[in-house]
Formats: C-alpha cells, sequence, structure tokens
C-alpha cells in the first residue's frame, strides 16, 4: 500500500515549537521511525507552508495512493480549498493533529476538512500518524 502524509503550516518546526504541546522530536526523526515500523507500507512524506501546495499535492496523489494522513494544521481551520480539493479526489482522507485541537482556542474547533474525510484522529502526539496508518491497514 502507497500512503502520503501531507503536513502544513509550521509542521516544519517540530521539535522547537511550543515542545509542550509538539514535543521534542522533528517530523523528520519520526518518519524515518514509520518507515521503519510499517516497512511493508510505502510511505512519503511531503509539508508545505503554502495552502496552495498541499492542495496540489492532494490533487497530484489523490487518484493512484491508497491513502493520504493530512495535517493540514492552521489551514484545518480556514481552507474551503483543501476541503474541496479532499471532495475532488478519489484516495480516502484520514485527518490528523497532533494536539486535541477541542482541548484549545475556540477556532480551533472547527474544521473544513472533517466532514469530507474518512476519519479524524487527534490528540495522540506524533502517534496519531501511526494510528492513522494502521487504520488504512485494517
Amino acid at each position: 500500500m502507497k500512503l502520503m502524509i501531507i503536513n502544513g503550516p509550521n509542521l516544519n518546526l517540530l521539535g522547537k515549537r511550543e515542545p509542550e504541546v509538539y514535543g521534542n522530536t522533528t517530523f523528520e526523526e519520526y518518519f524515518k521511525k514509520l518507515k521503519q515500523k510499517f516497512p511493508e507500507v510505502e510511505l512519503e512524506y511531503f509539508q508545505s507552508n503554502i495552502e496552495g501546495e498541499l492542495i496540489q499535492k492532494i490533487q497530484e496523489v489523490g487518484f493512484d495512493y491508497g491513502g493520504i494522513i493530512l495535517n493540514a494544521a492552521a489551514y484545518t481551520h480556514t481552507s474551503v480549498g483543501i476541503g474541496d480539493a479532499i471532495k475532488a479526489v478519489t484516495t480516502p482522507v484520514i485527518e490528523v493533529h497532533i494536539s486535541n485541537t477541542h482541548q484549545r482556542e475556540e477556532y480551533r474547533h472547527v474544521s473544513y476538512i472533517s466532514p469530507v474525510a474518512k476519519g479524524v484522529i487527534l490528540g495522540f502526539g506524533l502517534q496519531s500518524y501511526d494510528l492513522a496508518i494502521q487504520s488504512f491497514l485494517g
């Protein structure tokens, strides 16, 4: 199975940014562990701080991959365009968040992705990505 992990804005700062919320591990370090943990899965990873690039990547892989694991970060709460891109493709998308967004600011309680995602996983730290991969494996 081929899965694409797509991370949105500021997730390139994991390991440095708000370690009390996001931890001390960079996503690159964690991605290496994911590849070791799931050798049967062809995992790819893309990160951008630019909304249009995230939409472009969803469109690029959204008809050929077994699944997309998407942490759109702040764009989750603002981007109708990302939600529309998910609706336009056939590849199922799992929305993930490292923190429990419902325990945070009120504006983080709204997602433009959840209504069009196959599922939502949040609040389990980086393990949210593990859970998303497992959901695709059945």
